[in-house]
């Protein structure tokens, strides 16, 4: 197949997370997380030794949506078991940690899986990634703490979480906030090729930055937000403004540009910031939201890529992809200010309920 084929198949997994995640999240609201996380990672590594066996385009494009439905709600499930087992004010650590497997896995896993294929057919590739699974399954079984079911859990509870505007608020801020490191890491060798003037065999050294930078802004990011979680979602929003469009400056030049795509790779410090602010806004549907959250960020994934293609289709350049992300990160900034604004007159609204109550029962 061409690759705008093969780019098919990975819109076809990103598809199932974000349909899987609600859908599976409210199916199972009564399950208990440690049987969960269980059941979605044992349903993910079946996908992926599925997918090592597709005959066809067709049926690969099938099976990899379905092993992606299971990936938003393990993660978001995952994040609320790190939260649970970290004092209150180490949880965005928790839920970092937790999260440092998407980010090694651009450091270290898609090389390695990239070399597999290579080397033994895309087949294999599928093959690791399901025995990752299977493992990961093991060590799920021995050391996640049993817990009974959630007080109270149903279907109807999670899917309160669609009631709060502020969930739908701090969605918004990552699915367009967040779009504008996919817009740059999409189309980023063909920059570093063609505008830098980066010869081929240096382009894995250059992504192996990117992913150090993710690392790096991963676990500073969560940190950051146990200090000070509204501060950090603002702060990184308006980093990635300036990061991005100084990757676009420095593009022809391959040493500056490899510092840029190195602090790009750290705008992925929202990440855990925003996944502590939907357990914060969710009330008793945290569940649900946390499990949207990575909904968004596929969301993200995709809109960043079709509009950087879009801006390269209309003639703009290859560098052009760093100052349309930097215009998601100011769209995702606007979205963040209404919602503070929005959170700042309701509880300027419950304060001025509460005082006339409190001069009555003074009087009384």
């Amino acid at each position: 197949m061409s690759i705008p084929m093969a780019g098919h198949v990975i819109s076809a997994y990103a598809l199932g997370v974000v349909l899987g995640a609600p859908l599976i999240t409210v199916i199972a609201a009564r399950w208990p997380r440690h049987q969960l996380l269980l059941a979605l990672m044992a349903f993910f590594a079946a996908g992926n030794f599925a997918s090592a066996l597709a005959p066809g385009y067709a049926s690969v494009i099938a099976i990899r949506f379905a092993a992606g439905l299971p990936h938003g709600a393990y993660f978001g499930v995952a994040s609320l078991v790190a939260a649970s087992l970290a004092p209150p004010d180490k949880r965005a650590q928790a839920i970092g940690r937790m999260m440092l497997g998407l980010t090694g896995a651009t450091l270290a896993g898609v090389p390695l899986a990239t070399w597999i294929g290579q080397a033994h057919g895309w087949r294999a590739a599928f093959v690791l990634v399901g025995c990752i699974g299977v493992l990961t399954c093991a060590l799920l079984a021995l050391f996640v703490p049993r817990a009974a079911p959630v007080e109270g859990a149903s279907p109807m509870r999670e899917l309160g979480a669609f009631r709060h505007k502020q969930v739908w608020l701090t969605l918004g801020v990552g699915s367009v906030g967040f779009g504008g490191m996919f817009c740059v890491f999409s189309y980023i060798t063909p920059t570093l090729t063609q505008v830098a003037n980066v010869q081929t065999r240096y382009v894995p050294w250059v992504l192996a930055v990117f992913g150090v930078g993710m690392i790096l802004g991963n676990l500073i990011g969560a940190k950051l937000a146990d200090r000070a979680l509204m501060r950090t979602i603002g702060g990184v929003l308006i980093w990635n403004v300036v990061v991005l469009s100084l990757f676009s400056v420095v593009a022809p030049y391959a040493w500056w540009v490899t510092i840029a795509v190195l602090l790009v790779g750290t705008g992925v410090a929202i990440v855990p910031a925003l996944q502590a602010r939907l357990m914060d806004v969710a009330e008793d549907a945290q569940t649900l939201a946390a499990a949207l959250n990575h909904s968004a960020f596929n969301i993200a994934n995709a809109t960043g890529a079709w509009l950087g293609g879009l801006a390269i289709a209309g003639g703009l350049g290859w560098a052009s992809t760093g100052w349309v992300g930097a215009l998601l990160a100011v769209a995702g900034l606007l979205i963040f200010a209404v919602s503070v604004a929005q959170e700042g007159r309701t509880a300027q609204t419950a304060a001025s309920t509460r005082q006339p109550r409190l001069l009555r029962a003074e009087r009384q």
